[in-house]
């Protein structure tokens, strides 16, 4: 079927259906183009064309989209006149252009070879016929067998079968032979975007400022040119049928923090977040923009000292575990008065503080999940150097065993901290228990924080070393 120029009106008879003639539609007519994209490797993409199409029934291929395309999500219409443009078939092209493709469709045709005259150092040209390129061409020349014969392979022409690139193909009936305005939508893989947090902390640890940084990877094998961006964080449920780069960007202590990028709002039980203006997304491209930018945030630090309920399902003779660490948490109360406020899509936060010459030093870094307002956000930094805890099992009785697997037992632990800064600190003692469980008797106050946690908290001055005991009787089923 040979193109014929937009708004020449010709009839070809395919399939049986009378064509009025074919469009072809690319990027150039764009009018404009909308990209929202999900953390889960997904896009959902508006392009709205400006188009004029022949009155009846004609093939249309929309060009330029993303090759990763899925098919079956595809779906168009007119904005102008949506009463007026029917959708009678619609395609996805992916049969594109390779070398292997292009000399299967010239199996048992001529071609051209052109390979250089040893001796003459001159190019020559060979008729061959192509005989089967599966495994390596087989070419027919001067009525001889020729097996992978040298030179390069000139081809007249593309196959009117073979296309360059990624094409939507419509039969569409036209009741609007005007200049109209149509968009097509999809949803393709290959696109995505993630969160990366970068804390400046102060010197004392009770403040930090905070920039939070859009990563956008577009692997969707489309580019998206001045775009409209949305970004939706969340979980959102999918049916399944089958490491970005760093930007550290570091503010100044005390920083005023600019105008924020992209506007926030909830959105079903998500959140959204649109871009303020536009963006050029281009294919194979990693796209970062700044979310947001907060400074002077109180934070907390945490010492915690963390043990395990599997610890008392045994007998240990002796230490269980010696100079077991310190883990070294910050925490943040994600709240407007702290002048944050925001719902914060689920990332990586890396902190950073300047060392005694003013120069910021990377202190750790942790992953947080989608965290709404006014909730508080838990970061592990790494683990103590000059603070220390050792566990010790005192004793270990069974009480009572019966046939049933139930069996009692009462046990006594030891808990010594050290602390070696030049600072006094405070150290969470936290042991997960399992059974039913009742603290018989203990050195210092405890809270029980949950029907499986009892939680101490140690002050010790520096250089202080504290020891915490306490005896728990456990049911075990």
């Amino acid at each position: 079927m040979k193109q014929v120029a937009i708004g020449v009106m010709i009839v070809v008879l395919m399939g049986g259906t009378a064509l009025a003639g074919e469009y072809k539609s690319t990027a150039d007519q764009q009018k404009n183009i909308a990209v929202t994209i999900y953390n889960s490797n997904l896009g959902l993409i508006k392009d709205t064309r400006a188009v004029q199409l022949a009155n009846g029934i004609q093939e249309v291929q929309f060009m330029d989209v993303a090759s990763q395309i899925n098919p079956v999500t595809v779906h168009i219409k007119s904005l102008s006149t949506p009463d007026k443009l029917t959708v009678l078939e619609q395609n996805y092209e992916y049969d594109l252009l390779n070398p292997q493709k292009l000399l299967d469709k010239y199996v048992g045709k001529s071609v051209k070879l052109i390979d250089k005259n040893y001796y003459t150092d001159k190019e020559e040209v060979f008729n061959a016929e192509l005989l089967s390129n599966n495994n390596g061409p087989i070419y027919r020349i001067n009525n001889e067998i020729h097996l992978n014969a040298p030179g390069r392979i000139i081809l007249p022409e593309i196959p009117e079968n073979l296309i360059a690139k990624p094409t939507l193909v419509w039969l569409l009936d036209n009741k609007n032979p005007k200049a109209q305005e149509i968009e097509a939508s999809y949803l393709t893989s290959g696109i995505s975007w993630k969160a990366d947090y970068i804390a400046v902390v102060a010197k004392d640890n009770n403040q930090c400022d905070v920039s939070g940084w859009v990563t956008i990877d577009n692997r969707s094998g489309a580019a998206y040119k001045d775009a409209k961006v949305k970004l939706v964080a969340g979980d959102v449920n999918r049916v399944h049928e089958e490491r970005f780069g760093d930007r550290v960007m570091m503010k100044s202590a005390l920083a005023e923090a600019p105008k924020q990028q992209f506007n926030e709002e909830s959105f079903f039980e998500y959140h959204l977040y649109t871009l303020q203006r536009q963006a050029t997304i281009k294919d194979n491209q990693t796209k970062q923009i700044e979310l947001l930018n907060a400074v002077n945030i109180p934070i907390k630090e945490h010492l915690v000292y963390y043990g395990a309920d599997y610890y008392f399902r045994n007998r240990y003779n002796g230490e269980m575990q010696s100079r077991q660490k310190v883990g070294v948490f910050l925490e943040i109360e994600n709240k407007e008065q702290n002048n944050l406020g925001m719902p914060l899509p689920a990332g990586t936060i890396r902190a950073y503080k300047q060392d005694s010459e003013g120069s910021l030093q990377f202190i750790g870094e942790d992953r947080i999940d989608h965290t709404p307002k006014d909730e508080k956000i838990k970061i592990k930094m790494g683990d103590a150097f000059d603070v220390v805890g050792e566990r010790k099992q005192t004793d270990y009785k069974i009480l009572s065993r019966n046939a049933m697997q139930r069996f009692d037992t009462e046990q006594e632990w030891e808990i010594t901290l050290r602390n070696h800064k030049d600072k006094a600190v405070e150290v969470e003692v936290v042991e997960p228990i399992p059974g039913d469980w009742r603290i018989i008797s203990a050195s210092q106050q405890y809270n029980k924080t949950d029907s499986s946690t009892v939680k101490f908290t140690v002050k010790l001055d520096k250089d202080e070393t504290k020891t915490v005991t306490y005896r728990v009787m456990i049911r075990y089923y």
